[in-house]
């Protein structure tokens, strides 16, 4: 009788170890990811490589020179699991090696989580929508509330429906070519004064496309904190 309480009191704690098994297996080679400080303040976007162990590389996407630390920087870190779509929290300290690399050391899974993949950027930019069928064919104007690397949230006075598909233009930053994503939209929110809210997932974007508007997106967060 000893004995099974033994393995019973064994099989208990089992969970506890499969569960951090399970979020270091949700970090892989190759992830994006973003970079903050503890204070939430986006320091650059990065791919994560060489993932081994507790240690890492991080490849910056953005080559925005940060100041020079005399000792490892501590950051939290942010990613998204493509396989289990789910968010990847982890934090852990980091060094500048040359051409916008940076090793990871003490890298840890703080928790995976359901939450949007990344950091939104707030705006209140003029955009248009052109849609390329139905009654509201063409393009009309829109505001565009927040963007992030997976999707938008516009505003607009034109009523669309889940699942339309729509081309999204707009320009972040005034000395930057004009952004055009292809979008489908997840949610509809009416507002008041007969005004409509769209959240909207980014389709069939190439990597490169991707990177482009993260570039775009760190560089208007940026110029939105007063930084150059």
């Amino acid at each position: 009788m000893g004995l099974w309480n033994l393995f019973g009191k064994r099989t208990k704690e089992q969970p506890p170890q499969h569960e951090e098994k399970a979020e270091e297996s949700a970090v892989y080679s190759g992830m994006r990811v973003e970079v903050t400080t503890g204070q939430g303040e986006l320091l650059f976007v990065a791919k994560l490589q060489g993932v081994r162990g507790d240690k890492a590389e991080l490849h910056q996407y953005s080559e925005t020179a940060l100041p020079q630390a005399e000792e490892p920087l501590r950051v939290n870190i942010r990613g998204y699991n493509d396989h289990e779509r789910k968010a990847v929290y982890m934090e852990g300290a980091i060094t500048p090696k040359p051409k916008h690399i940076w090793d990871v050391e003490e890298l840890k899974v703080t928790r995976v989580a359901n939450d949007r993949a990344f950091f939104r950027l707030s705006t209140v930019l003029d955009a248009t929508v052109t849609t390329f069928s139905g009654l509201a064919m063409g393009e009309k104007p829109c505001k565009l509330l927040n963007i992030s690397v997976g999707g938008a949230r516009v505003r607009s006075e034109h009523q669309y429906h889940e699942g339309d598909k729509f081309l999204l233009k707009v320009r972040l930053l005034e000395d930057r070519p004009e952004s055009a994503m292809f979008c489908q939209v997840l949610r509809v929110i009416a507002k008041e004064n007969e005004q409509f809210e769209y959240g909207c997932q980014f389709l069939e974007l190439t990597e490169e496309d991707q990177e482009k508007i993260m570039q775009n997106i760190f560089a208007a967060q940026r110029q939105k904190r007063g930084f150059s």
